[in-house]
């Protein structure tokens, strides 16, 4: 059976959404977005994956990574992310199934404003949700390690995302950050937008690239393969190998 194929376009920031089989809550408890949390800083250390936002919801997930012209980061970490905390979580409640309702979402970020517009997406979604009024309350994302100053099992690459955001120094982050977000919260218009989590197959909307795969549940080997793009225009991610 061949394998699944996913394109690969050099140099740009990419968000990733991956959400829950038929959109269970399978991540509520705090100790599964722990998980999670842990598989994505090993995939960090392991791939070198650089990641500029993340956000975990108790039905689906967001990743904002830069691939830095390495095609095999962001498929290979992902791999591990979803491999991983399905298995174990299906582990330890005895469980049998899918875990992912399919393979992941990608929506590819060119330009620096765009790129801006994602974080404050990614930083609203349980604002959007009504769970918290603000993105400083939910611990389990981006923002919060920002603000915190964590550092320790740091996630985000925060002399990447301070290059990508054209701010001179790391150490104006967070208060860039915050005034993103304040601005966000004063216009009232963060609701949820399908651009980032909904597009078919692949089209350019701007500085935008929007891919959108089958709906398979996940799993190791799907067989199914995206419309072919110009050999100009991207590379292929081949995703689905032993790691």
């Amino acid at each position: 059976m061949p394998r699944a194929s996913r394109y690969f376009l050099p140099g740009y920031a990419w968000h990733i959404t991956h959400r829950c089989h038929k959109r269970e809550f399978l991540l509520k408890f705090n100790r599964d977005k722990r998980c999670w949390l842990s598989w994505l800083f090993e995939a960090k250390k392991r791939y070198g994956l650089k990641i500029l936002n993340y956000m975990v919801t108790d039905n689906h997930i967001h990743i904002l990574a830069i691939d830095d012209g390495n095609r095999e980061c962001i498929p290979r970490s992902m791999q591990l992310l979803a491999g991983r905390t399905g298995q174990e979580f299906n582990h330890r409640k005895k469980r049998k199934g899918a875990y992912w309702e399919d393979r992941y979402h990608a929506t590819a970020v060119a330009k620096a404003d765009y790129l801006a517009q994602c974080m404050d997406y990614i930083d609203m979604n349980m604002v959007r949700a009504g769970v918290v009024s603000h993105p400083a309350e939910w611990p389990f994302c981006g923002y919060s390690e920002l603000i915190r100053g964590k550092k320790r099992y740091r996630l985000i690459d925060t002399e990447k995302l301070t290059e990508v955001l054209g701010l001179s120094t790391p150490e104006k982050l967070p208060a860039s950050r915050k005034h993103a977000i304040e601005s966000t919260l004063q216009k009232e218009n963060y609701r949820r937008d399908k651009k980032w989590t909904e597009s078919r197959g692949i089209q350019k909307d701007n500085d935008t690239y929007q891919l959108h795969e089958s709906i398979n549940s996940y799993n190791p080997v799907l067989g199914v393969k995206n419309d072919a793009l110009s050999e100009n225009s991207g590379l292929i991610w081949d995703i689905y190998r032993d790691i």
